[in-house]
C-alpha cells in the first residue's frame, strides 16, 4: 500500500512568489504524448483538444487551464503526466484564442465562460460511455469548473465522479485588485503582454471591437475586461462581469465531490477571500477544503532537496480523483 503523502512545502522555496514562478521558470520534466484535435463549435468556431489515450474502459479526466495557458503550461503537463502514470486519460481543452491559432468569431474566453467546458464534457462523456470522468481546472480553469459545476446542481452526466479546483480566484474583483498591488505586478505584465497582442489581432479582424490605439495602451487586467471583455460578452463593464463570473456565489449549488486546494500566500488574491470560502463551503458536504499557509499559485512544490523537488498539486488531484473513482466502484 502507498504511503499517505503530507504536504509540507519546500523550505528551500520561501515565499508564496518563489512557489508561483518556479514552474515556470526551473521545472523540467517529459512532454505528456498527447494528440491534438480540433473541434467545430454550434457558433462556428472551433476548440483544440489535447488528448492522451488510454486503454478502454479506463477514468479520463478532462483539464481547465488558467489565464493564457496553454498545453505547454507546466501545470497542464504535469497533470497529463500524472494521468499518463496512472494509466488514465486525459483531455486539455484550450481555451478560444490559446492555441496556435486565433479563434474565428469576434468572442475570447473569459473566467465565467461556461459553454465551451460543458460542450467538452458533454462530447467526451459520449465517447467514452464506459469511462468514469472527472475534471480539473486550474486558476481561471478552476473558477470556470466550478461556475460550470454550480449552475448544472444535479444535472450531472452520469459517470462525471469527481473535481478538483486549484488556485482559483474566487472572487475575480478582489483578485484584479490584488494583481495589480506589488510584485504581483509582474504577473499582470506577463498576462496583459499576451491580452494586448490578441486584442490587436482581434480587432484587425473586427473594427469595431475596439481602437487599436486604446487596445496598446491597455495595462491592467481591469482596464483590459472593460474594454474588452466585459463589452464583448455581454457585460456592463469589468465590475459587472467579476460579479456575474465570480465562482463564489455557485459553491453552495455544487453537488459534486469537489476537491478545493489553495493557498494563502496566493499572490493573485487576498487570502481573505478563502476565509469566505470556507464559510460558504461550510453547509456543502461535498466540498473539500484543502488550504495551506504556503504554496503560492498553482505551486505547491514539497520535497527535501532542490534537487528533488515533489508536485504536491498534481498528486493530490490524482489520488482524490483515484478515491472518488473507487468509491463509485463499491456502490
Amino acid at each position: 500500500m502507498r504511503k499517505e503523502v503530507i504536504y509540507s512545502p519546500a523550505w528551500w522555496i520561501p515565499g508564496g512568489h518563489l512557489q508561483t514562478l518556479w514552474g515556470k521558470l526551473f521545472r523540467r520534466q517529459a512532454i505528456a504524448q498527447t494528440v491534438a484535435e480540433r473541434w467545430d463549435t454550434p457558433d462556428g468556431d472551433f476548440l483544440d483538444v489535447h488528448r492522451l489515450q488510454a486503454e478502454p474502459g479506463q477514468p479520463r479526466m478532462l483539464l481547465l487551464h488558467g489565464l493564457e495557458g496553454t498545453v505547454k503550461s507546466h501545470y497542464a503537463q504535469g497533470l497529463l503526466n500524472e494521468a499518463a502514470r496512472r494509466g488514465w486519460g486525459a483531455d486539455l481543452l484550450i481555451f478560444r484564442s490559446c492555441g496556435t491559432d486565433l479563434n474565428r468569431t469576434r468572442r475570447f474566453y473569459h473566467s465565467g465562460e461556461t459553454g465551451d467546458a460543458a460542450f467538452a464534457l458533454e462530447r467526451i462523456s459520449r465517447e467514452f460511455p464506459a469511462s468514469d470522468l472527472a475534471m480539473a481546472g486550474v486558476s481561471l480553469g478552476g473558477n470556470v469548473l466550478l461556475k460550470l459545476l454550480g449552475e448544472l446542481g444535479d444535472r450531472l452526466p452520469s459517470r462525471l465522479r469527481g473535481a478538483a479546483a486549484i488556485s482559483v480566484p474566487f472572487d475575480l474583483a478582489r483578485s484584479s485588485a490584488r494583481i495589480n498591488r506589488g510584485f504581483s505586478r509582474f504577473y499582470q505584465r506577463f498576462f496583459m503582454s499576451s491580452l494586448r497582442r490578441k486584442a490587436a489581432e482581434k480587432a484587425a479582424r473586427f473594427p469595431d471591437l475596439a481602437p487599436l490605439e486604446k487596445i496598446a495602451a491597455l495595462r491592467t487586467l481591469e482596464d483590459f475586461d472593460n474594454l474588452i471583455t466585459g463589452p464583448l460578452h455581454g457585460f456592463r463593464d469589468a465590475q459587472d462581469y467579476y460579479e456575474r463570473s465570480s465562482s463564489l456565489p455557485y459553491l453552495s449549488r455544487i453537488r459534486l465531490r469537489t476537491l478545493l486546494l489553495s493557498a494563502l500566500d496566493d499572490p493573485m488574491l487576498p487570502p481573505e477571500v478563502l476565509a469566505e470560502v470556507r464559510e460558504a463551503a461550510h453547509c456543502n458536504p461535498v466540498l473539500h477544503l484543502e488550504f495551506v499557509d504556503r504554496g503560492g499559485h498553482a505551486g505547491f512544490i514539497a520535497g527535501r532537496w532542490p534537487w528533488r523537488p515533489f508536485y504536491y498539486a498534481e498528486y493530490r488531484v490524482g489520488e482524490f480523483f483515484a478515491t472518488c473513482f473507487a468509491r463509485t466502484s463499491t456502490t
